[in-house]
């Protein structure tokens, strides 16, 4: 969990989740819409995988990078419960 909130504290690795919101691109495609190095995309794209927040897939000669939808998921839930005690509290 804390390398998860690791990765989203950053505003260029949460612009890349926005990004690969649309569908899966390669490092380059993602690069398009940043001005920083290649070598400065790829470290972000770095901490997103050990977050289990992206998925890196080799096709042919590139690497595809793509959402991981089920650890939103858990995180999702995992926040909503703090919402559903807070009810259970009120009654």
């Amino acid at each position: 969990m804390n390398d998860l909130f690791k990765a989203l504290s950053d505003e260029n690795r949460r612009k890349i989740l926005d990004l690969l919101r649309k569908g899966d691109l390669t490092a380059g495609e993602i690069a398009e819409h940043f001005e920083m190095s290649k070598a400065g995309i790829s470290q972000h794209l770095s901490v997103l995988k050990n977050a289990e927040l992206v998925f890196a897939i080799k096709r042919g000669q590139y690497v595809y990078y793509s959402l991981n939808s089920t650890v939103f998921q858990e995180v999702l839930k995992w926040i909503i419960q703090f919402h559903s005690n807070k009810k259970e509290e009120n009654i």
